[in-house]
């Protein structure tokens, strides 16, 4: 079964670091994509620009409406995500914990299904 493991991390949390503690931050997470690669267990990883580059679109009455960030009202945003394979949910959980990213914001752990499935 496939699950997301989203980073949730807070939206300040990039502008803190130096370049080199970011790159740093990020080499840990690629060195974590190996691995789960290597486990057989990822379909897919990436990671996201910061909201300040991110448009949102709602359609209102037929028509759309686009709104750039950043969005005050958001206190968290959608950092990165990893897809991967497991058997169970527990799995899903162990591996979230196994993630660099856990010790500086919230890994999401998710499974896919369709929006009608409750």
């Amino acid at each position: 079964m496939a699950y997301m493991l989203l980073m949730i991390e807070p939206n300040d949390q990039r502008a803190s670091r130096t370049e080199t503690e970011g790159r740093a931050v990020y080499d840990r997470m690629m060195s974590f994509a190996a691995d789960l690669q290597a486990r057989g267990l990822l379909l897919s990883a990436e990671s996201l620009a910061s909201h300040n580059h991110a448009s949102r679109v709602r359609v209102e009455g037929g028509k759309s409406k686009v709104v750039d960030g950043p969005f005050a009202e958001a206190k968290e945003m959608v950092g990165g995500f990893f897809m991967v394979n497991c058997q169970t949910r527990e799995e899903a959980l162990a591996l979230a914990a196994e993630c660099p990213a856990a010790e500086w914001c919230t890994v999401e752990v998710r499974s896919l299904a369709p929006c009608y499935v409750v």
